[in-house]
C-alpha cells in the first residue's frame, strides 16, 4: 500500500440532537451549511483536493460532503457505514488496505465525534488519549506511512473551521 494523506473532516453544524425522532436525518442548519462552504472555499483555495470523499451515511455528514464535492474538492463521493457513529477503525483499515482503489492516495473521511479524533489519536499513539478535538466542519491531516498505521501515522494539519472561513 502506498502512503496515504488523510482529511478527517467533522460534518458542520447541524440541527438539535433530540430534536428529530431518527437523528440519523437530522440536517445541516442553515449556518452550518453557509460556514461549512466557507470552509469548503478556503480549502479550494488551498488547492486542496482528494481523489476520493467517503461519507458517512447521515444526512448531515452527506450534506457536508456534498458541499466538498461543490467546491470542487473532489469528483467522487462514496457512503460508507463505517463512518458512522460507533463505525470501528479496524474495520475501515480492512477496507483502506482491500477495497480501496490504489489510485485514490488522498482522502477526506466525514463523520462525527467522537470517532474521527478517537481514529486520528489511535493512528498517530496507537490508542486514544481524548487530547484531540475536531470542531463541527473542523479539518484534522494525517500522513498514513506505507505499511503498520496504527501508532505510525504522522498529524500534519489541525484546524478549527474558524481558520477556514
Amino acid at each position: 500500500m502506498s502512503s496515504i494523506d488523510l482529511y478527517l473532516i467533522r460534518h458542520g453544524i447541524a440541527g438539535e440532537h433530540g430534536s428529530y425522532a431518527n437523528d440519523d436525518e437530522r440536517p445541516l442548519t442553515a449556518e452550518g451549511k453557509q460556514k461549512t462552504r466557507q470552509v469548503a472555499q478556503r480549502l479550494h483555495a488551498l488547492t486542496l483536493r482528494f481523489d476520493l470523499i467517503l461519507t458517512s451515511p447521515l444526512v448531515r455528514a452527506r450534506q457536508t460532503a456534498d458541499i466538498l464535492l461543490e467546491a470542487m474538492l473532489s469528483q467522487t463521493v462514496q457512503v460508507s457505514s463505517h463512518l458512522a457513529p460507533g463505525g470501528k477503525l479496524e474495520e475501515w483499515l480492512e477496507w483502506l488496505q482491500d477495497g480501496r482503489s490504489p489510485d485514490a492516495t488522498t482522502l477526506a473521511l466525514v463523520g462525527h465525534e467522537p470517532n474521527l479524533s478517537t481514529w486520528a489519536e489511535t493512528l498517530v499513539w496507537g490508542e486514544a488519549r481524548g487530547a484531540l478535538s475536531l470542531k463541527k466542519a473542523g479539518v484534522i491531516g494525517l500522513a498514513l506511512p506505507e505499511q503498520s498505521l496504527v501508532g505510525n501515522s504522522t498529524l500534519f494539519w489541525l484546524t478549527p473551521p474558524r481558520f477556514l472561513r
